[in-house]
């Protein structure tokens, strides 16, 4: 990498470094030095753009979010109604690598923020921009927001028990109980 990069770029190579540590060694072991060599960069240019650890996490939080919500806001010109709340609600669920490596961070800073108080605010964000993704979906399906608590809890859920499969295993199980739970839903109305 060239020894002067653009902001914006630095900011995303160390943020996707940053990913790649953390799915490879866990939360715990998420390091500026750590993060450092993973993008090719010097631990102390790096200090300029992510002086601490908690800068570092918070990036990689942000990125979640981020990616997240691209996804969502693309469903969302793509379906309406029961279709696009369903094609929102997939995207929590860790179907492909990129959603499976999201989920694995999101499970990180959970595990973490039980009881490291420093990592509770991360995991509060994460848990927020889901919430919201599920209200996004009801509100699409046309249900109350009331139901917001469940589906979320739903698809949590349902994230989970993916991501204890392994890699590749069938999903379909998954697909078919948030079908049912939409259509509970919607019978329910």
């Amino acid at each position: 990498m060239p020894r002067t990069m653009d902001q914006e770029l630095r900011h995303a190579t160390v943020t996707e470094a940053a990913w790649r540590v953390l799915v490879r060694d866990g939360l715990t072991a998420l390091s500026v030095r750590k993060v450092a060599a993973e993008a090719g960069l010097p631990p102390s240019s790096l200090r300029y753009t992510f002086p601490t650890q908690a800068s570092v996490r918070a990036a990689a939080v942000s990125l979640l979010i981020e990616r997240l919500t691209v996804r969502v806001e693309h469903a969302k010109m793509a379906e309406r109604g029961r279709a696009g709340a369903r094609a929102i609600l997939l995207e929590l669920l860790p179907l492909d690598e990129e959603r499976r490596t999201e989920m694995e961070v999101t499970v990180s800073f959970l595990a973490l923020a039980v009881t490291d108080e420093a990592l509770r605010a991360s995991h509060e964000q994460t848990h927020a921009a889901i919430h919201n993704v599920c209200a996004q979906a009801l509100e699409l399906l046309g249900v109350s927001a009331g139901s917001v608590e469940l589906t979320h809890a739903v698809v949590d859920g349902l994230a989970l028990h993916l991501l204890g499969q392994t890699s590749g295993s069938p999903a379909d199980w998954a697909i078919d109980a948030l079908d049912a739970h939409l259509e509970h839903l919607l019978n329910a109305r």
